[in-house]
């Protein structure tokens, strides 16, 4: 049995097989909504069904307030119609040629930038070129089905590898092995990935000021994206605040350094919630996405990009909206790990 899905907006129609999410039958049909973690953990694929019958997860019970679910809202990764339906979504638009695949991809490079980051390069087939929005994620598929998923941290150039920035979560299946807290990941390794994913990108028809918010190694993504920027010589101001509990997890500083010294548009913001005496550290203090308000308060002729944890990415998003940024130009990538998960 297959249910019709319709659009409000646009009036685009798509089928969704019985037991399907809205989010993966319109992705199955090239009709891109937006969309991050896909597990249910963060809002960005939040929208609102009009007319119909479907069925809601608990990521829906758990992020929406219970008013907006009597009006419809719920979470498109988890959300399964019942009957035929009507949405109200915003849909993306994304280069052509950009298709999500499967492919074997093999450990070129590894290099440890933090005690708990490590930077690993992923050479892809030469047979099949990997095209992708800087700012979008890959998920490995790990051997007994699970997947895990990271951003790409490098503008797409053709031949090049592919970088992407993990964090060890010890105890965690797939992190243990890259740092070899169980069986060593070795360079040449071959890994399975499915992408690119994700609706999180440089809108470059703007001609607005952003601001980049990044936690952890959520400044992967916005590298990718800075790169990007830096490639095709946009001039738009550019704010990044990188945020992180102690210096060092700015593993990448002196790059966001280099890049403030050479680009006039370009402002760098470190900010560090839980420095030591020994760090002797004189910067900003304090959570990163507030940081943003004290310099910032009216967000209303802005975009921002905000990748890190979810309870970063809620924070601002509540917060920028009482500070006038307008709903559709908050873009968000939601780094989730399996305590995110909803129970």
């Amino acid at each position: 049995m297959t249910y019709k899905v319709t659009i409000e907006s646009t009036n685009h129609t798509f089928d969704v097989k019985e037991g399907q999410t809205i989010l993966d039958a319109a992705l199955e049909h090239d009709i891109v909504l937006p969309y991050s973690c896909r597990t249910g953990s963060c809002t960005s694929c939040k929208g609102k069904v009009v007319s119909g019958e479907y069925e809601a997860g608990p990521g829906t019970a758990n992020l929406i307030s219970e008013a907006e679910r009597a009006e419809g809202a719920c979470l498109f990764c988890e959300t399964k119609p019942l009957s035929d339906v009507t949405i109200q979504a915003r849909e993306v638009r994304m280069a052509s040629d950009i298709q999500i695949k499967k492919m074997p991809v093999r450990v070129s490079e590894m290099e440890k930038a933090a005690d708990d980051v490590m930077i690993v390069k992923l050479q892809t087939p030469s047979s099949d070129v990997f095209r992708y929005e800087p700012g979008q994620y890959v998920e490995f598929i790990l051997k007994d089905g699970s997947r895990r998923a990271y951003s790409l941290a490098t503008r797409p150039v053709e031949g090049a590898p592919i970088e992407l920035h993990i964090r060890h979560m010890p105890g965690g299946l797939f992190t243990d092995h890259v740092f070899g807290a169980t069986t060593a990941m070795k360079v040449r390794e071959i890994l399975r990935l499915e992408g690119p994913l994700g609706s999180f990108f440089l809108r470059k028809e703007s001609d607005k000021p952003m601001v980049f918010l990044a936690s952890g190694t959520g400044f992967a993504p916005l590298k990718a994206i800075m790169e990007e920027v830096i490639a095709l010589d946009i001039q738009r101001p550019i704010s990044l605040y990188w945020g992180g509990r102690r210096p060092a997890d700015l593993y990448m500083a002196q790059l966001c350094k280099e890049w403030e010294a050479k680009l006039p548009n370009f402002t760098f913001i470190p900010v560090i919630s839980n420095a030591q005496a020994e760090d002797n550290w004189t910067g900003r203090t304090g959570f990163v996405h507030a940081a943003v308000l004290e310099d910032i308060p009216d967000l209303s002729g802005y975009q921002v990009y905000a990748c890190g944890a979810p309870i970063v990415i809620a924070s601002a998003r509540e917060a920028y909206a009482k500070a006038g940024l307008p709903a559709e130009e908050f873009y968000a990538d939601s780094f989730t790990s399996a305590a995110d998960l909803p129970k």
